[in-house]
């Protein structure tokens, strides 16, 4: 008889010990006031409280309870979007900065995992595999714009190279770095909490956001208190809703759905990936996969722009994980589970001022788990005076995703193209 696949995700599964925090009761006051308890806003926290601000934290469910608690853990080197588009709005110049700050965020990412002991399974390596021999090219202007942006520590691998380090032959090639990899996501974000709060930061769970001001008297109101501050950050990326009209439309909920294997041993898990490195194929609608700690598949993909989850998602996911790994065929599925991240119309994300007391950031395209971090702390850095940095990426011009009440049926036919587009080309 077939064993269940839990209801847990495999993160919650294996986080860390950690305590919960206190709903907010009252009216409190606060130099800051954080909404989102997820890498963005702990980040911000973390600066904050570090620096002598007094920093209130608002998650509506618990810490790490989006995104940043659900991902694939892939540590991604730049934007979604490629540099052309950023080169377009800000200049080469400019955009070399921006790819700079890119590089600070996974050097971000490290320091604290070190600096604070976070047991999250950081390792570094990552394989961009391309399904066709035809996308040699790209890898190769791949391999060419990042070379001129400084960043070297690559090589281009042809199908004998990567299958010698993946036990699959649906690959045909990969572009190989150093400089990316993936951890445990959950475990990661419990980390950021536990600094933020050993900073001075208070953290409130079970605490939903239902109303924001950021007029020159900010506050934040909860189904059970308020906080009064100085500023407002907003991070709360895809789960924002419509809590902040002016933002409602600049990003979009995105689900993505991830499996986890049963234990798979040393040897077998050994015989998929030699390395134990991070892996993601090039096409538009990604699969993404890796192992984990203990010798398990994880495995993700199948992008959804609606909010119809389907039934089974093991059952949903399997054949996307057996078309790579035929071997895996009689493995089970231990955990399956999904979540939304937030995508800009541009892949670029999204920051900037709301008020001169309020600032905001999201929309980080599938590469928040270091690019997050990053867009909290130069948030931070702007309430603290300094807004050089957060200046630069606020500067990008973003468009809200059109169509307005049907905007979600018009990206799931947009979808259908790109799935026929990786089919095809």
């Amino acid at each position: 008889m077939a064993k269940s696949i839990s209801a847990l995700s495999y993160y919650q599964a294996t986080a860390t010990p950690h305590p919960d925090h206190p709903p907010l009761q009252g009216e409190v006051s606060a130099d800051v006031c954080i909404i989102g308890a997820g890498y963005t806003g702990l980040s911000a926290a973390i600066e904050l409280a570090g620096a002598g601000f007094k920093v209130v934290v608002l998650e509506a469910e618990t810490v790490g309870y989006g995104a940043s608690g659900r991902n694939g853990g892939q540590v991604c080197t730049g934007f979604s979007s490629g540099q052309q588009k950023i080169i377009a709005q800000l200049g080469k110049d400019d955009a070399r900065r921006c790819f700079a700050l890119a590089e600070d965020s996974k050097q971000l990412l490290k320091d604290r995992i070190s600096h604070h002991s976070i047991d999250c399974d950081l390792t570094w390596g990552y394989l961009h595999a391309i399904p066709k021999p035809s996308q040699f090219g790209g890898l190769k202007e791949w391999k060419e714009e990042w070379d001129g942006l400084g960043y070297t520590d690559t090589q281009i691998l042809d199908k004998r190279q990567l299958e010698e380090k993946i036990g699959t032959r649906a690959y045909h090639g990969a572009l190989r770095e150093s400089g990316a990899g993936h951890l445990h996501p959950l475990n990661y974000c419990l980390g950021l909490a536990r600094a933020a709060v050993s900073a001075g930061a208070v953290i409130h769970e079970n605490s939903r956001a239902v109303e924001v001001d950021t007029g020159s008297n900010p506050f934040v109101r909860t189904a059970k208190g308020t906080v009064r501050a100085k500023f407002i950050i907003i991070g709360c990326n895809a789960y924002l809703g419509r809590l902040v009209p002016k933002l409602y439309g600049r990003v979009m909920p995105v689900t993505s759905y991830i499996i986890a294997t049963e234990p798979l041993g040393e040897n077998r898990a050994k015989a998929l990936i030699r390395d134990g490195e991070a892996v993601a194929d090039t096409n538009f609608i990604v699969d993404y996969f890796r192992l984990s700690k203990d010798t398990r598949m994880i495995f993700g993909g199948r992008a959804s722009y609606t909010t119809m989850e389907p039934a089974d998602l093991g059952t949903y996911m399997r054949p996307r994980m057996t078309a790579i790994f035929p071997n895996l065929k009689d493995v089970k599925i231990d955990y399956a589970w999904g979540g939304y991240i937030a995508i800009t119309y541009n892949r670029i994300p999204d920051c900037g001022r709301l008020s001169p007391t309020a600032y905001y950031a999201h929309g980080y395209s599938g590469q928040g788990v270091a690019l997050a971090g990053m867009y909290g702390k130069l948030m931070a850095e702007a309430v603290r005076g300094t807004a050089e940095r957060f200046d630069l990426v606020s500067r990008i011009r973003h468009l809200p995703f059109p169509g307005g009440p049907i905007r979600v049926p018009m990206l799931a036919s947009a979808m259908l193209y790109y799935r026929l587009k990786d089919a095809l080309s």
